[in-house]
């Protein structure tokens, strides 16, 4: 048993409408003129990085980086730095998008105060200290990137997904305006939100941080009191806002819930961690081209179905904490009510609630369970004990 656990924060959340003019004054305190901005083409067009270039006078220097993807290649980071640096003498890195423009900012920062290559720090715990100043501005509500120590990229060499992982990666300040969040597509909104709302699930039926059965040094801690009441918050904004968000984009009292809710899963998460969830959504990735949000939304009813049996009061506790009706069900009921609403959920933001919907055959199954049992960080954290049989069963119910 586990003596003692421990949370990690960004140092400064600021959220609200118009909050992107703000920037300059937070920049400002790190005694920062010269600035990179990392983002990509999307945002650009959108007409969003205008409206960030447009909050600095003349007395500051911006360079653009625009060439952000999906899974960022490892030697884009090098490549932004290598190009910034040939521009100006760099002093903050903002990170502007969604997660994958946020993570390749962070290795920015990262390189911009160690030098060397990215391939120096992958894994846990192998950042040396501090990076470089670094901001965050999430334009879609799911990732929680702006909060976390995690950055993912794509070794394309070894045509593997790699990460870097350490909460020295956080950025110094999260910058969060709903406003800006305006423009996503329905079909973006729905996956990037399903998203969150799996990172809060998961952070909050992970299994206790005191159970973790390893001696060593965690990034992903299990779950605890401070991380259970941040899930729980997240889950109640993103059941109020989704489906608005996706059905009414403009609708800001809905794209603000969802914001803050993937805020507080990304807090929530990055220190308790996922699970079963997105184990499993990693090697399934491999198969198909569905985006990650879909994939771990389609397999969340089923793996709270599967963890049923030692996270019912949990599950009761989160039906009855958004639905203070349920309250009058005992605990089996409000649990199974509740996985019904995340069935009903997907359905209202018409996401795949079946595997094969998605091109996943039944003869892909024992690989995706075999291969997403090797990923400890995830499975440690599920409250119930998986195997590979059970792995296998869990992608048979979701076919």
């Amino acid at each position: 048993m586990r003596a003692t656990w421990k949370v990690n924060f960004t140092e400064t959340v600021v959220f609200g409408n118009g909050a992107i003019n703000e920037l300059p004054d937070l920049c400002d305190k790190f005694n920062a003129k010269n600035i990179v901005i990392v983002t990509d083409r999307g945002i650009k067009d959108a007409g969003i990085l205008q409206k960030v270039v447009d909050t600095f006078d003349e007395s500051y220097q911006t360079f653009v980086y625009d060439r952000a993807v999906p899974e960022p290649p490892v030697d884009s980071a090098v490549e932004c730095l290598e190009e910034a640096k040939n521009y100006m003498d760099v002093d903050l890195i903002v990170g502007l998008g969604g997660g994958s423009s946020i993570d390749l900012a962070k290795v920015v920062a990262l390189l911009l105060r160690y030098g060397g290559e990215p391939a120096d720090y992958f894994g846990e715990h192998k950042v040396p200290g501090p990076v470089a100043p670094l901001i965050a501005i999430p334009t879609t509500a799911g990732t929680g990137s702006e909060v976390t120590s995690v950055t993912v990229l794509t070794d394309v060499k070894n045509k593997m997904k790699t990460g870097i992982s350490a909460n020295e990666l956080r950025p110094k300040v999260a910058l969060l305006d709903p406003e800006l969040t305006l423009k996503l597509p329905a079909y973006v909104t729905a996956c990037s939100g399903i998203d969150a709302l799996s990172h809060a699930l998961e952070a909050y039926t992970a299994k206790d941080a005191h159970y973790i059965d390893t001696d060593d040094e965690l990034l992903f801690q299990g779950g605890n009191p401070i991380s259970d009441a941040l899930a729980l918050q997240a889950i109640k904004y993103i059941f109020e806002g989704l489906v608005l968000a996706v059905n009414q984009g403009s609708n800001i009292e809905a794209r603000s819930k969802m914001l803050m809710g993937s805020l507080l899963a990304g807090q929530a998460f990055s220190n308790a961690g996922t699970a079963a969830a997105h184990a499993l959504a990693y090697p399934l990735g491999g198969i198909v081209k569905s985006p990650h949000g879909e994939l771990t939304g389609l397999l969340l009813p089923h793996v709270l179905k599967y963890n049923q049996p030692v996270i019912k009061e949990k599950l009761a506790t989160v039906e009855r904490f958004i639905c203070p009706e349920s309250g009058v069900l005992s605990e089996e009921e409000a649990g199974c009510r509740f996985i019904e609403r995340v069935e009903q959920l997907l359905e209202e933001i018409q996401l795949p609630s079946s595997l094969s919907q998605i091109g996943v055959m039944e003869e892909d199954l024992p690989e995706v369970a075999e291969k997403a049992l090797t990923i400890d960080r995830l499975v440690r954290n599920t409250p119930r004990v998986p195997t590979k049989e059970s792995f296998e069963n869990l992608l048979l119910s979701a076919l």
